[in-house]
């Protein structure tokens, strides 16, 4: 990849004139069945774009309660776009309850804000894999009152090897999508936004003023589509990792798993005596090392192999000891 990145053909990229950039965008955007796309520095940034195009200032869009786009990005389209959030809870499995989605959609009144779009995520925050015919249920939906549906498919490669199908039967799915090249895939920095040629246009002038234009960011742009062709196929590896790592930590009774076991590649847990950031200290203290807040998080990485996660259970069972 740091091969990829230094020999990469280069242009200004604001001038449209960077070749790599370019060809990281079109492949994308063929991956993902769409006309076109659009590379950003951050999928934060990927996600504010993208709904700021959907969006006018007073429109609204509704967005699980616990959703990347409404919880973990500084509430930025309210913010920055005046757009106003209509957060739902998400299901036990994960997902919208596409009819309480239905029941909050906003008649047309000078009461209430415009429901513009419906935003979900694919793997949802959880890890978990949403299958295709729930999408084309809230496509369906979303076409019916006139509604976008924009898809946060950060790690949207993990979620089509988890349902064994290509990425294209997901995200072909939604009127915009965005893709991270730095999660699984392994690329340093970077995310690209998918959609119509039309809405792309209107998607490069919010990315100009929000500050995501970059000159020469083919050098940027070779990881990802190293990234693309080496390392999707290899995703498989991480979810195995995950179960892997589920099954020898479920041993510990002290131990409450969110699921009942490894979805792609990150697991919840937490303690039943409540240790948490007692437990997380003592993995950062043994060189294992996760994150979390209420709950704990654990991801599983290109980086890693069976015998990583054998050391680091066999590291994180001296706790309990």
């Amino acid at each position: 990849m740091k091969r990829a990145m230094l020999e990469a053909e280069l242009g200004d990229d604001v001038y449209g004139e960077d070749p790599t950039v370019t060809a990281l965008q079109k492949h994308l955007a063929d991956l993902t069945g769409h006309e076109a796309a659009l590379y950003f520095p951050s999928g934060t940034q990927s996600n504010l774009v993208a709904l700021l195009s959907h969006c006018q200032r007073g429109d609204e869009y509704i967005v699980a309660q616990n959703a990347h786009t409404y919880q973990y990005e500084g509430g930025g389209a309210a913010v920055l776009g005046g757009i106003q959030p209509q957060p739902l809870e998400r299901r036990p499995d994960g997902i919208l309850d596409l009819a309480r989605v239905e029941q909050v959609i906003k008649e047309e009144d000078i009461h209430f804000a415009k429901t513009r779009l419906l935003a979900l995520e694919n793997t949802t925050t959880e890890g978990r894999a949403v299958p295709t015919a729930y999408i084309r249920e809230a496509s369906d939906l979303c076409r019916a009152h006139n509604l976008g549906l924009h898809l946060d498919g950060a790690r949207v490669f993990n979620a089509a090897v988890q349902l064994g199908v290509d990425v294209s039967e997901i995200t072909h799915l939604f009127d915009t999508v965005s893709v991270c090249l730095s999660k699984g895939l392994g690329a340093p920095v970077g995310s690209v936004l998918c959609g119509s040629e039309d809405f792309i246009r209107r998607a490069l002038r919010w990315r100009k003023t929000v500050g995501g234009g970059m000159r020469q960011s083919g050098m940027l742009a070779a990881a990802g589509l190293f990234a693309l062709e080496n390392n999707v196929a290899r995703l498989q590896e991480d979810h195995d990792l995950a179960r892997c790592l589920w099954e020898r930590l479920k041993r510990f009774p002290d131990i409450h798993f969110v699921h009942e076991s490894a979805h792609t590649n990150i697991l919840f847990l937490e303690l039943h005596s409540g240790r948490n950031e007692s437990f997380l200290e003592f993995g950062r203290d043994n060189n294992v090392l996760f994150g979390g807040r209420k709950l704990l998080r654990m991801v599983t990485h290109k980086d890693l192999g069976r015998e990583d996660i054998e050391m680091a259970a066999d590291r994180l069972s001296g706790f309990f000891r």
